[in-house]
């Protein structure tokens, strides 16, 4: 698909259906200039998504990148896809589509903007000024008129695109995730400095369990950037998609992707690797962001099971790497209360949505109204729940 279109003779507004037809320079130069750059966002990432047969029409992403061009230049951009499906977005509307079923509607297609498989928190709407986000707005909203879309939705995105979809008229759902933030103003040093802002029954459950991994014989390595070689890399993937056939699912992504990111972007990876007895028996995977200080939990998995591995790999060791290396933000992935434990945070996410019929939108305005006040009770409950010492 290739469509162009003038619109009032000073921009052109073009869908890809390849993000290789994308210009790379030029996307991640609007990325860089916007508030919260994450590298997902970058064409490297989503061009390896797509590229590796992870992202693609035959998995149910059919890409319809959108931009906007004024002068020979690209002055609004965003990813996204045409669905049929609603696997692999952490923002669950399974509801909704079944409610149009019911109702002898389809709700798929649908379009949606989004980083695949990739539940993190950032700028969508990659704009050199806010009337070119709205522009980018209003594109989005005529590309699911034209394309008869059911719906569309844009999910993860930041306070300015969140501010902008609003300005539009689209619907707003709340979220909630779990982060680690450094406190600036008095910075935690190491991990042991971490532990000891704990309450102390948070505390000793930490020493516990990072207890009992150790006494059980295992030991961890850390790799980064072109430190993981394709060995690494080769028994991550074999752990990776042993977590999916342990919940008797499908893995997203493919050996190919992660071939991709360590040719690619082999700077924003970090793995720790459990070894027993010298042998690698578990592997965790975290994104880092070394120029903004920021780093995300991603995937793990094991060969064999061992009591509390999980809470070592993908808190603890990535937790004490991050103090080690100066992160100041480490963000756990969707989902998951019990992080609260272990020193992340609630932290409100939020998403964008548009329904043709009318009716489905008022009667899914009427849902999040609802569901956002559970949600701000839900987070209120949280923060009574700090597991940091009272200053």
């Amino acid at each position: 698909m290739s469509l162009t279109e003038v619109i009032e003779d000073d921009y052109v507004i073009r869908v890809h259906d390849q993000p290789a037809q994308l210009d790379a320079r030029a996307w991640d130069a609007l990325l860089a200039l916007q508030a919260n750059p994450t590298p997902f966002m970058s064409h490297a990432y989503l061009a390896a998504l797509h590229a590796s047969g992870s992202a693609v029409a035959g998995t149910g992403w059919a890409p319809l990148f959108l931009t906007l061009e004024a002068g020979g230049e690209l002055r609004a951009a965003t990813p996204l896809y045409a669905k049929d499906h609603s696997y692999g977005e952490y923002v669950f509307d399974w509801a909704w589509a079944d409610a149009y079923r019911r109702h002898g509607l389809a709700y798929y297609p649908k379009l949606l903007g989004a980083v695949p498989f990739t539940p993190v928190p950032g700028t969508r709407l990659l704009a050199r000024s806010e009337t070119w986000r709205l522009r980018l707005v209003r594109a989005i909203g005529a590309l699911a008129e034209q394309g008869k879309f059911s719906s569309a939705h844009v999910l993860f995105g930041d306070s300015q695109d969140r501010q902008a979809f609003e300005q539009a008229g689209w619907l707003m759902r709340q979220g909630v995730q779990f982060h680690w933030t450094q406190d600036t103003a008095n910075p935690m040093a190491d991990f042991t400095g971490l532990l000891s802002r704990l309450q102390r029954e948070k505390r000793k459950k930490i020493q516990q369990e990072r207890r009992r991994v150790a006494e059980s014989g295992v030991t961890f390595t850390t790799h980064a950037g072109a430190a993981i070689d394709t060995l690494l890399w080769d028994f991550f993937y074999r752990c990776y998609t042993l977590t999916y056939a342990a919940h008797h699912s499908t893995p997203y992504l493919t050996r190919d992707f992660f071939a991709r990111m360590a040719g690619t972007m082999p700077a924003n990876w970090v793995m720790f690797v459990a070894r027993r007895e010298g042998l690698p028996i578990a592997a965790s995977l975290i994104a880092v962001d070394m120029e903004r200080r920021a780093a995300w939990g991603r995937y793990w998995g094991c060969t064999e099971h061992v009591p509390c591995l999980h809470f070592e790999a993908c808190y603890y060791q990535p937790l004490a790497w991050c103090l080690a290396q100066g992160i100041e933000r480490f963000e756990g992935g969707a989902q998951g209360e019990h992080k609260m434990a272990r020193g992340l945070l609630p932290t409100p996410t939020g998403s964008a949505h548009w329904l043709r019929d009318e009716r489905f939108a008022h009667a899914v305005a009427d849902f999040l109204a609802n569901e956002g006040q559970g949600i701000e009770s839900y987070v209120d409950e949280l923060r009574e729940r700090n597991p940091f010492k009272s200053t």
